[in-house]
């Protein structure tokens, strides 16, 4: 006599850590650090606001990024069942309508905090928070269109966490090269966002999202990304040299010397290659983003000047 096999009970409550695999805490690394490097290169003593410090990672981590890697799963879920169907919604470890609560939790949470740390704090927070549901949600979904997508992305992920940190610390709108060089690092991002679509180029296509790799080939989007990554940093060498700081500029420009010995092995596999450049080479890119903020905090006077 034969036994058939029990299916396995729907879930109507996530699963023991679904919610933290969703919120992907690998992925707040990015604006925490930013972050952090808008807190040194602001020149403020750090001695009188580690309370402010510790809240702004909070905000800027766990809270803004986790909230917005929830909202994209959740608009994402069809494309993900293609592209990745062990994540927590299209596998159903997350049912029914649970993801979209978490990012809307997620949200208010943030906005919440953002208040909390003040209105330059504030004020960020809801250009971040916007920008996370315009990315992934109908009807804008700027991530249909692959050159918005990156240049939000690397924003979001590296200028704004960046002019925040700096702001939350002065109590005040940072010096215009602290603005300068977060903005140079975060359209420096935009190439780190085109490689970070390589993994997702088939359900990409599928659902018609014009992601670059997608939408030009690998061997045009690959190009676009390393000139995309490397101009801007190229720039922020010629600053801190023009700035008289040639010590950051030389560790700046070695940072850079690394990314470029890693190209032919990248050009010769861009689909194959890209997360492996995109993790090593991010690496020397975020060295070189902490030296430029020692750099800034040797030249900008802070509130401990």
């Amino acid at each position: 006599m034969s036994v058939t096999p029990l299916a396995p009970p729907v879930r109507s409550l996530p699963a023991p850590g679904a919610v933290l695999e969703l919120l992907k805490p690998i992925t707040w690394f990015p604006p925490v650090w930013a972050f952090m490097c808008g807190v040194v290169s602001s020149g403020a003593a750090f001695s009188d606001n580690w309370s402010r410090i510790a809240l702004g990672l909070i905000l800027a981590g766990p809270m803004v990024c986790g909230m917005s890697q929830a909202a994209n799963d959740w608009c994402d879920r069809h494309v993900d069942a293609i592209n990745e169907p062990h994540r927590p919604i299209p596998s159903g470890r997350i049912p029914g309508r649970w993801g979209l609560w978490i990012a809307l939790i997620w949200t208010v949470g943030s906005l919440a905090l953002g208040w909390a740390l003040g209105p330059w704090a504030f004020g960020a927070t809801v250009v971040a928070v916007a920008a996370a549901w315009a990315y992934s949600a109908e009807p804008i979904r700027l991530k249909k269109n692959g050159w918005w997508s990156a240049l939000v992305c690397g924003l979001s992920y590296e200028t704004l966490p960046w002019i925040t940190g700096a702001a939350v610390m002065l109590a005040a709108a940072p010096d215009p090269r602290i603005i300068l060089i977060a903005a140079l690092y975060g359209l420096g991002a935009h190439g780190i966002m085109t490689l970070n679509d390589f993994k997702s180029i088939e359900g990409d296509r599928h659902f018609g999202l014009g992601s670059l790799p997608a939408k030009l080939g690998v061997e045009r989007a690959v190009r676009i990304a390393v000139v995309a990554m490397f101009t801007p940093q190229v720039v922020v060498i010629g600053l801190l040299l023009a700035w008289g700081k040639p010590w950051q500029a030389v560790f700046v420009a070695l940072m850079l010397a690394g990314q470029a010995a890693m190209l032919p092995r990248l050009l010769a596999d861009p689909k194959g290659r890209a997360v492996w450049f995109a993790g090593f080479g991010v690496l020397l890119y975020v060295l070189g983003m902490l030296a430029s903020a020692c750099a800034l905090h040797l030249i900008v006077p802070g509130a401990s000047a």
